[in-house]
């Protein structure tokens, strides 16, 4: 098989994007209704973990910017 000329590779997008949109609209179940989504509160520790993950992430930003002095300032 030789390359795909561009007007083939056209039509062969237009077919793969309409394949997709018609999975899309059917949900992609045959049939089963979806459940509904049931958000889960987050625990105490959970969200203390999150906190601390972004402040070291902040600190080491920090730490970068200190290190390299004149140049870009950290935006927050």
């Amino acid at each position: 098989m030789g390359l795909l000329g561009t007007e083939n590779l056209g039509s062969f997008m237009d077919r793969i994007k309409s394949k997709v949109r018609s999975l899309k609209e059917k949900g992609g179940s045959k049939g089963k209704k979806k459940k509904p989504y049931v958000k889960i509160e987050k625990s105490s520790s959970v969200k203390f973990d999150i906190m601390r993950r972004k402040t070291r992430r902040l600190i080491d930003e920090t730490l970068k910017a200190a290190d390299r002095p004149g140049k870009k300032s950290v935006s927050y």
